[in-house]
């Protein structure tokens, strides 16, 4: 059953308009984890204080917030979920130490090999 946003305190701020990859990627995480959020849809090109507060390093999107304190990049969303939320549902990563080290090397070699080529 899915826990409602203001229960949980969720909020993800992702682009407002077009498709984001890591959006959707931190979006199907949530949906795994069986959890409701807040959308908060951003304009990339004209950031929001909330936006730049809450990623002041990057300053990019998507950004979850949870009860008051971001958690920026989508691969460091969905291991936070996994931990944060672990008795919710099944497991997003394997449990097993080094099959949760070969899924992260696959999740980072698709980021850094295949899409920035991609996007450049």
């Amino acid at each position: 059953m899915m826990a409602g946003a203001q229960e949980q305190g969720l909020k993800l701020l992702g682009p407002g308009t077009g498709v984001s990859m890591y959006t959707i990627r931190v979006q199907m995480a949530l949906r795994i984890k069986g959890l409701s959020y807040d959308y908060l849809p951003e304009d990339p090109w004209r950031k929001s204080e909330l936006l730049l507060a809450s990623n002041p390093v990057h300053k990019k999107l998507p950004v979850l917030i949870h009860a008051g304190r971001p958690v920026c990049e989508s691969l460091i969303i969905v291991q936070y979920l996994d931990d944060a939320f672990a008795g919710n549902s099944t497991s997003i990563l394997p449990t097993d130490p080094y099959s949760r080290a070969v899924a992260r090397f696959w999740a980072s070699y698709i980021d850094d090999k295949l899409t920035r080529p991609v996007l450049a």
